[in-house]
């Protein structure tokens, strides 16, 4: 009797384990993942036409169909990303974020898609004074950052002698290098890549000089394992089929760096 009844649990407990799993897998499905993004970063993430475009979309496009979930977007600013991602806003960030120490105590992070560096970027008339590599350390130089970006903390740790100024939207600070307001830009490489290639910034000169080297990848909420799995799979089959790099050579086909 005594091994009947132990039988009969552990069956019972394999059903329940079962059908917790089944259940899990069917929310997952029937749930869209919530992507949070910034999208004021042109060739990763931003807006033509209304409509969301850049690698971040169109890769978090190619993970929906790897997972059978629909993709649903979230706009915020930058800083905002990793507080929604806590209180369960989002599901996961797709936005140009990079791997640091202080973002892993309070994030997780899936595999790196991308490795990039924060350059400096200035304008075409400052050529002479600015391009040389150390300008930028001069005292009393005005330095533009995005705020809560790795671009931001390596301005505040080895430029401690410039005047460092804050702008969400990197229009702004470009808006702010044509007019004086601001000697340097400090952003990740794929923006200075893209001023490169694009008529409209002829005023404004990229220095291809990586000030810092680092890994993009994409976050979860700290301890949710089961869709961090999912996603470096779903990375994994996107890196074997191509896809990955048919994606960023889309939208960064030339990359240039000088060291």
């Amino acid at each position: 009797m005594n091994k009947l009844s132990t039988l009969l649990r552990q069956v019972s407990t394999l059903a329940l384990i079962l059908i917790s799993t089944a259940l899990y897998s069917f929310t997952a499905l029937a749930e869209p993942l919530v992507v949070g993004v910034n999208p004021y970063y042109r060739p990763l993430v931003f807006k033509e036409s209304d409509k969301l475009v850049g690698i971040d979309p169109m890769t978090a496009i190619e993970v929906g169909k790897v997972l059978s979930r629909e993709i649903e977007f979230k706009e915020m600013d930058f800083e905002a990303l990793i507080p929604a991602l806590q209180s369960g806003e989002i599901d996961v960030i797709m936005s140009g974020m990079s791997v640091t120490q202080e973002r892993q105590q309070v994030v997780d992070f899936s595999d790196a898609y991308l490795e990039i560096g924060q350059m400096a970027i200035i304008a075409m008339k400052k050529i002479s004074s600015l391009s040389f590599p150390a300008a930028i350390f001069d005292e009393g130089r005005t330095v533009g950052v995005e705020p809560g970006t790795t671009g931001e903390t390596y301005a505040k740790e080895f430029l401690g002698k410039s005047i460092i100024k804050t702008y969400a939207d990197p229009q702004k600070a470009f808006a702010a290098l044509r007019s004086g307001e601001i000697d340097y830009y400090i952003h990740d490489a794929p923006t200075s890549w893209k001023i490169g290639q694009t008529s409209e910034y002829s005023d404004l000169m990229p220095l291809y000089r990586s000030l810092t080297n680092e890994q993009l990848a994409w976050a979860v909420k700290k301890g949710n394992t089961r869709l961090l799995s999912d996603l470096n799979k779903a990375l994994g089959q996107l890196k074997e089929e191509g896809k990955i790099n048919a994606i960023q050579n889309h939208w960064i086909p030339v990359k240039v760096e000088v060291n």
